[in-house]
């Protein structure tokens, strides 16, 4: 396991990822490009806003034909909670970068410092034609509709994928060779008040409800009866 980049150095990676993220910002396609076969991409085990969420990363197959040896994941700036979960076949290293000035989520917590890249990396490549996942545990945003899109730069043994591109202009991801992976956050219900439940009815209410209309019929019943004696005398 390597150590992690606690974003202090000015390394060749870190200048790359940067450029990369100016790069995915500015991708304009021209034209109807034909979408790549496969794509690295990414799914959430819930899209809820605020929610706790694994976002699955699929790497299906290499560049062209060589095998992958690095995948690095960019974190969008509306997610300050991230977790990598370690795989046996890759090392795992994060990049941060201060928050100045801190922020409070939604409980309350202080947020000084933020994840802005998780690298995994790899000295027994994942050879073209077979799948990998790598996982982050992140908190989603509390804003329904966010667009949430994770630039990724896969590394191969000869070349590397960037598949940093965003819609832009109105475009959708088909029309993008390389598109970022990425989701767009929902309505989230975990937050909704509850609606407290309605008193139980006092025991013996019923009870008493049905003794008080038979007194009511007995007495009337009694009532006619005194009345018609009255007409006999």
């Amino acid at each position: 396991m390597r150590r992690e980049d606690n974003g202090s150095g000015g390394s060749l990676w870190s200048r790359r990822i940067a450029r990369v993220g100016a790069v995915a910002l500015a991708v304009t396609v021209v034209g109807l490009a034909s979408p790549a076969s496969a794509h690295v991409t990414v799914t959430p085990s819930t899209t809820a806003a605020g929610a706790h969420a694994v976002l699955q990363f699929s790497v299906a197959h290499g560049c062209a034909d060589s095998p992958t040896t690095g995948i690095t994941i960019q974190i969008p700036a509306q997610i300050t909670s991230v977790t990598p979960t370690r795989n046996a076949w890759w090392q795992v290293s994060k990049r941060t970068e201060k928050v100045d000035p801190p922020v409070t989520d939604a409980h309350g917590n202080q947020i000084v410092e933020r994840v802005t890249a998780v690298t995994y990396r790899t000295d027994t490549p994942l050879p073209d034609g077979y799948r990998d996942v790598l996982e982050l545990a992140v908190q989603l945003p509390e804003t329904p509709g966010t667009d949430l899109l994770f630039p990724t730069v896969q590394t191969c043994a000869t070349g590397e994928s960037a598949w940093i591109e965003v819609p832009q202009n109105g475009q959708t991801l088909h029309r993008l060779d390389r598109p970022a992976p990425g989701f767009v956050v929902s309505a989230g219900i975990h937050h909704a008040a509850e609606t407290p439940p309605a008193p139980a009815p006092a025991p013996g209410n019923g009870v008493t409800l049905a003794a008080l209309l038979a007194g009511l019929v007995g007495s009337a019943l009694a009532a006619v009866s005194l009345f018609q004696q009255h007409r006999r005398a």
